[in-house]
């Protein structure tokens, strides 16, 4: 099968994707490049989700690209707004056309004697194989499954004569008005569509299990609006992204060290946005600390003012059954429903479900150990993006695909063909990602291990990745080169003496 070259392939059209070939427009102009995406438009998640009211869980100065500055008014910004900002974001870099859709990556090998991965895409509008080479290889796919949400089986669910619906597949014809609706969970998306749904429906209950936290943000940044009316935007932006940055981090780092009192302050916060009598510790007081798992934003307040109209309510308990008419609880209680939205979670896909091998032996991902959070030993060349758990998703992308820009400069710059991470010495047994929501506990036996050190332990601290992945070292004990001239694989240093 014929194969073109690229100097570097990205998997996956979505904010992460976009971001990396716009790295590539800036900062390596003549490099060539495509991008492989598997459905029919760019946007990845907000292209895919198309549920009501489908919303950013950060602000967008911080989930917006560090190089391009969102200048609408809303800072929690729905779906279509954010697909448009990816959509002008590649057109104005001259990204658009090296995207080719319906290519969804099945494989991909290295040949060390090549210096270059082969990738094998299956075309899904035709099913044709095709085939393509490359020097470096990004994968910017997201880490969760595009096809299936996390959907675990209710005990008499058959019986339910209502419609059931998993927000991943919404249907486009779905209307609620003047109908019963229980959205199970109590995550991201549950407190984004409760509100939305309580709209038009009779009435909205919001079944969860356990808790979450839950802090309310103004919809719009007033430090943005101000400076907006005195600077241009090229300059405002960076300074309410910092503000952003700063003030997340210390809410996270203030969680970590003094859990009690975050927990308290959220608890008075959420008591004062709640009917009076309202059994905040039932219903608002999760049994883990806060940042164990992420913190849900709702703009404005929307979910709390839903609840103090009395349009949407709160049940915390378990399922007993589904009835022909709703959900039996464990309490006793019925749940009438005519629409049961499982707002159940995600499942995780590690490099998009791809094969990977190097020189014809299969990599097992969790085998390897990650590098700096974004590459894995072992494995030359490669990279995957990854986003913060604690944070904005394109902080970290935004890190990594600058990252990639350095180190294919340092590549050509010395004469190497080839970078590859090895593992610490002494071994890694920590988890990739440190995060107790369910959708990465049920997974992380498929990923990669991450180690108790720098370079192999990955910082979920975006104030530290800044001064590592701009301006830190790019030969370092963790990292291995081999040169174009010399054969074998040799450190930094030796691979530089050799070219020299």
């Amino acid at each position: 099968m014929s194969s073109e070259h690229v100097d570097v392939l990205i998997v996956g059209a979505g904010l992460s994707g976009v971001g990396a070939a716009c790295h590539l427009e800036t900062r390596r102009p003549g490099t060539s490049y495509a991008v492989l995406e598997s459905r029919a438009a760019l946007g990845g998640t907000w292209d895919l989700f198309r549920y009501p009211g489908i919303r950013s869980d950060s602000d967008m100065f911080t989930l917006g690209y560090s190089f391009r500055p969102w200048d609408e008014a809303e800072s929690i910004a729905d779906g279509p707004a954010i697909r448009r900002y990816i959509e002008d974001t590649a057109r104005e870099y001259g990204v658009t056309d090296k995207i080719r859709y319906h290519h969804r990556v099945v494989s991909a090998e290295w040949s060390s004697a090549d210096a270059r991965w082969t990738v094998t895409a299956r075309r899904t509008d035709t099913g044709e194989t095709v085939q393509l080479t490359c020097t470096w290889l990004s994968v910017c796919s997201g880490y969760y499954r595009y096809d299936e949400g996390f959907r675990p089986r209710f005990e008499g669910e058959e019986r339910f004569r209502g419609q059931l619906v998993h927000p991943q597949h919404w249907p486009e014809d779905l209307d609620v008005t003047g109908r019963k609706v229980v959205v199970i969970g109590s995550g991201a998306t549950a407190v984004t569509l409760v509100p939305n749904l309580a709209e038009r429906a009779e009435h909205v209950t919001m079944l969860q299990r356990t808790p979450s936290y839950i802090m309310s943000l103004p919809s719009r940044d007033p430090l943005a609006q101000a400076l907006r009316t005195k600077l241009p935007a090229k300059v405002a932006y960076p300074i309410v992204r910092w503000k952003n940055v700063l003030t997340s981090t210390a809410i996270f780092q203030l969680s970590r060290h003094r859990p009690a009192l975050v927990r308290s302050l959220i608890r008075r916060l959420t008591a004062k946005q709640l009917p009076a009598g309202f059994d905040v510790d039932t219903h608002f007081n999760p049994p883990y600390d806060p940042w164990d798992q992420r913190l849900c934003l709702v703009p404005d307040g929307d979910l709390f003012r839903a609840l103090r109209k009395g349009t949407a309510s709160i049940a915390t308990d378990r399922i007993r059954t589904f009835t022909e008419h709703g959900i039996e609880l464990d309490s006793g209680r019925h749940l009438d429903a005519d629409v049961v939205v499982t707002a159940t979670g995600l499942n995780l896909l590690p490099v998009g479900g791809m094969t990977l091998a190097v020189d014809r032996q299969p990599v097992d991902l969790s085998e390897t150990v990650s590098y700096k959070g974004m590459m894995i030993s072992g494995v030359p060349n490669f990279a995957m993006v990854v986003g913060y758990t604690n944070a904005s998703w394109t902080l970290k992308a935004d890190l990594v695909n600058g990252y990639v820009c350095r180190l294919l400069d340092h590549l050509d710059a010395h004469g190497y063909a080839s970078a590859t991470p090895v593992a610490p010495p002494e071994g890694a047994d920590a988890p990739f990602l440190d995060l107790a929501a369910g959708y990465v506990q049920r997974s992380l036996g498929g990923l990669p291990k991450q180690g108790r050190r720098a370079p192999w332990r990955l910082h979920q601290n975006y104030l530290r990745d800044v001064a590592v992945m701009r301006r830190g070292p790019l030969e370092d004990h963790g990292m291995t080169f081999r040169s174009r001239t010399t054969p074998g694989v040799l450190s930094g240093a030796a691979a530089e003496r050799a070219v020299a």
